[in-house]
């Protein structure tokens, strides 16, 4: 009989890695020597690459022009009350404002319309959740996912009825109506309701069931907040109705900050008047007031604006890279001097022993 130091013995053994250079730890490493001559120039490299990529994104920035309108405290028309307050007093009864501005400079080029939330938190883990994706494909059912739990059901003639498109971002969709009078031809500046979400978004994420809208959605009510039918959205444009509403899509594609914009609308260039852009002059923004946003300290603001080759204005990306870059520049600078000075010769370097004194 083995004895029992025979056993563990042979235990031990049997718990030995594979004689391979994997398992063994034997393979081949690379590991970089720091050095002046290889951190030095990787310093003034990243400097000069990096300042004039973002000195080329700063011009870019700078070329978009925007306009920016906070309403979110406009005055009710006619009367010496604010919207914010008229609305939250008479139960989300109707309210319209105007606000004149000024543009000091054409706008060159296509121009967009946007409006912008802040302090709105839509990134919040349980509104993100809350959609039913299956029923956004237009794969209509009775019982909406749980995830639009307490929006999922609504009552409509005294009957309960599934809601359609469920849950808490569908529900709080942004309703209010802004329209740009101009002074300079007396008229509304025309704009488009199209073209206005991802292509991705609209041919991928919402279809809408086949069949009449209204057919369809019959045994469907509307979100609580909403004023009109899912079908209803745009009564201008069938196409643009349903689950296939671009103002729908884009509200649906969550901002990850607090603040944030989306785009509402396209300026029509084919117009006559409009083929360039728009001009500087005398406008107004006419605003239909339902959406409320003082009751969490939020802001709302029409922003027209530009675009360039890399998209809005948005200026941190320039600065970002021009201050890593000058970072870089400088500590390069610095190194370089410290280097100089400090290090010793080739031939010392090579003359070091064990019994070299430190110094």
């Amino acid at each position: 009989m083995a004895t029992s130091s025979e056993t563990s013995e042979q235990n031990v053994k049997s718990r030995r890695p594979a004689e391979s250079a994997f398992k063994q730890q034997r393979l081949p490493a690379w590991q970089p020597i720091l050095t002046a001559g290889t951190v030095l120039p990787t310093f003034f490299v990243i400097g000069i690459a990096f300042i004039p990529v973002g000195i080329g994104l700063l011009y870019f920035s700078d070329e978009v022009k925007e306009h920016v309108i906070d309403y979110t405290h406009c005055l009710k028309e006619g009367e010496n009350i604010t919207c914010a307050d008229y609305i939250k007093r008479t139960s989300m009864q109707h309210c319209s404002c105007r606000l004149p501005f000024n543009l000091t400079e054409d706008f060159k080029g296509d121009v967009y319309f946007y409006y912008g939330l802040s302090n709105y938190y839509q990134n919040h883990r349980r509104y993100v959740k809350s959609r039913d994706d299956s029923q956004l494909l237009g794969r209509l059912s009775l019982t909406p996912s749980t995830d639009c739990l307490p929006f999922a059901y609504a009552m409509e003639d005294g009957k309960e009825k599934p809601v359609a498109p469920c849950g808490a971002i569908a529900n709080s969709l942004f309703n209010d109506t802004l329209t740009v009078f101009s002074h300079i031809s007396n008229s509304n500046v025309p704009v488009l309701r199209t073209g206005i979400a991802w292509e991705s978004d609209k041919q991928i994420k919402f279809r809408n069931p086949p069949g009449d809208l209204k057919t369809a959605f019959a045994n469907f009510t509307k979100p609580e907040n909403w004023r009109v039918n899912v079908w209803e959205l745009d009564p201008n444009n069938t196409e643009n109705n349903g689950f296939q509403n671009e103002d729908l899509i884009v509200w649906m594609r969550t901002a990850a900050l607090p603040t944030f914009r989306k785009l509402y609308r396209r300026v029509d260039h084919k117009e006559l008047g409009y083929s360039t852009g728009l001009a500087k002059g005398s406008y107004e923004l006419i605003v239909d007031y339902n959406y409320p946003v003082t009751d969490f300290d939020g802001t709302k603001s029409f922003i027209i604006s530009t675009t360039s080759l890399l998209g809005g204005k948005n200026p941190f990306l320039g600065v970002a890279y021009v201050v890593v870059g000058t970072l870089c520049l400088l500590l390069g600078i610095v190194l370089l001097v410290i280097h100089v000075k400090c290090s010793k010769s080739t031939t010392e370097m090579i003359n070091v022993n064990p019994r070299t004194p430190y110094s």
